[in-house]
């Protein structure tokens, strides 16, 4: 099964978490919104899960088992100036 970028999916769960969050607090259901079922769906279908709970739980195992992207190499400053 391909994987979305860790950095797409951080990005997503983030935002999912941030309208929930904000739901909660408006004791409004975060799954009401059209952004909110939006980025659901998109979790649910990244993840190949059925559920925003699950997709929720699967994202965060991925995200912390994802290797950090390897360091831009530097810069051969004395090989640009000639």
């Amino acid at each position: 099964m391909l994987r979305p970028h860790p950095a797409v999916l951080r990005r997503l769960v983030d935002e999912y978490e941030a309208l929930a969050s904000a739901a909660a607090a408006e004791s409004a259901p975060a799954e009401h919104g059209p952004r909110a079922r939006d980025l659901a769906y998109t979790l649910c279908v990244s993840t190949g899960t059925r559920d925003i709970g699950r997709a929720l739980a699967v994202a965060h195992q991925w995200l912390a088992t994802a290797t950090a992207p390897a360091p831009a190499p530097a810069r051969d400053t004395a090989a640009l100036a000639t």
